[in-house]
């Protein structure tokens, strides 16, 4: 199968300071993966770095089977949805939720683009597959941020992207905010299919599966049961990856974070404690 993701000896430098190095990470159709990592491990970074934002030093990676450098990353970058935080300050007040759903499938800001009827009912479908179909109408400075969150989400969906990355969508959200949102992320993960192959081609209604979901967070609490894999970052250099049971152990966490820490598991949902 061609992976929806695959990252070969990413290197990125800027002057005399290493940034990535030597990164290899692939997500496979049907995996859903989160990222952890202490600030300063590269998290950030490579999410740049896919998006086309932060031209690679060395190494190659594509998307989809499309190679960075030998495909127009303004048309692949249409295929990763990326919901962050740091959208919210050029997103205009005055507008409307709705608008702002349609604007990812055009990846602009600022919606300009002519709007048909079929936009807007996709869009409304959209809202309502994230819980936000009453705020449609409302402006972006009347939501709140558990609100804009799942917007976001939405107009991420609205490109049908392949891969869908949440770059640490929790800040900001007060503990009842956050497990309702963190409910919707493990919902949209589910909805992920385990792929049918035959002859190593996707067939039927996995060919169009949800995207694959990516999680950044510094939180193992915010990992849901339906993540599958596990990449863990410290100071531009890969930890472990892997399927999220065999990386998520108390020494791959500690070596990330740089300090002594126990994994448990209470209720279904993980939590770390220092040693």
């Amino acid at each position: 199968m061609t992976p929806v993701l695959d990252i070969r000896r990413l290197r990125v430098e800027r002057g005399d300071t290493v940034i990535l190095r030597e990164i290899n990470w692939r997500v496979a159709p049907g995996e859903n993966w989160v990222i952890l990592g202490a600030n300063g491990s590269g998290k950030t970074s490579l999410l740049k770095s896919l998006t086309g934002f932060l031209a690679p030093t060395a190494g190659e990676f594509s998307v989809l089977g499309r190679s960075y450098g030998a495909t127009d990353w303004r048309t692949l970058r249409l295929h990763i949805g990326v919901v962050t935080s740091a959208f919210a300050a050029a997103i205009p007040p005055a507008e409307v939720a709705l608008e702002t759903v349609i604007s990812g499938k055009f990846a602009q800001l600022d919606l300009w683009a002519r709007v048909t009827a079929a936009e807007r009912t996709a869009a409304r479908r959209w809202l309502r597959v994230v819980g936000a179909e009453r705020v449609a109408e409302r402006e972006w400075l009347y939501l709140s941020q558990g609100e804009r969150q799942r917007v976001l989400i939405a107009r991420a969906l609205m490109a049908k992207p392949r891969l869908l990355i949440f770059d640490e969508p929790c800040a900001g959200l007060d503990p009842v905010a956050r497990q309702s949102f963190l409910e919707l992320v493990d919902r949209l993960a589910r909805r992920q299919t385990a792929p049918r192959v035959r002859n190593g081609r996707l067939h039927g209604r996995h060919a169009r599966a949800t995207p694959a979901l990516v999680l950044v967070t510094h939180h193992v609490e915010e990992i849901t049961p339906a993540f599958t894999h596990a990449l863990l970052l410290r100071r531009g250099e890969v930890v472990a990856a892997g399927p999220r049971d065999a990386v998520l152990t108390s020494r791959n966490l500690s070596t990330a974070f740089g300090a002594p820490l126990r994994l448990a598991t209470r209720g279904g949902r993980m939590a770390l404690s220092f040693r």
